[in-house]
């Protein structure tokens, strides 16, 4: 079994902010797994399918982005097969690489990411898997939050869904085979 989790923010005025890529991601495999992310639970928005032969629950939190590890936590406390070191992948937004970047890590600190904060804090552990979905970043330090809250201009959309979708195959791909193996192949 997997945990396939995409960080955003829940709500109409954040649906499009660079802050809801993770979302964005989950949504895009979901469409192609046939499903749709919609079951409330857990404190999230959730569907289980299967990626070949792998049960695989599509999770995205609902608990705004700085409480995203309270559903997680819930997810694997239910599921107590869930070994977040083998079976968790988390989605998210990423402002260290620039828009269209993307890198696949088996495990790390939540280099200031809110979200990634939450998700170490309530899973115990850094050792999970990470995809990471660049979003460039404001020139003016003190523009974070608006940065991260307001919509990718007209001029980087179509780069960002290139990314989007190359998230969503990375991450088929490494339930498929292996999350080492998709490293290999996805990191830009």
């Amino acid at each position: 079994m997997k945990l396939i989790v995409g960080l955003g923010n829940p709500g109409k005025q954040y649906e499009a902010t660079r802050h809801n890529a993770g979302f964005w991601v989950v949504d895009a495999l979901a469409a192609r797994l046939g499903v749709t992310c919609g079951k409330s639970k857990w404190k999230a928005l959730v569907e289980e399918t299967r990626i070949g032969t792998e049960r695989v629950i599509l999770c995205k939190p609902q608990t705004y982005m700085n409480q995203s590890g309270e559903s997680v936590r819930e997810i694997a406390h239910y599921f107590s097969e869930l070994a977040p070191e083998r079976d968790l992948i988390v989605i998210y937004d990423d402002m260290d690489f620039p828009v269209g970047t993307l890198r696949l890590r088996l495990q790390g600190s939540a280099g200031g990411h809110n979200g990634m904060r939450s998700i170490i804090q309530h899973m115990g552990t850094q050792q999970f898997a990470r995809v990471r979905l660049g979003i460039g970043r404001p020139a003016d330090k003190s523009q974070v939050m608006q940065y991260v809250l307001s919509p990718f201009p007209a001029s980087e959309r179509e780069v960002v869904q290139s990314m989007v979708d190359k998230a969503a195959d990375a991450v088929h791909f490494a339930v498929e085979n292996s999350f080492s193996l998709a490293m290999n192949r996805f990191n830009t």
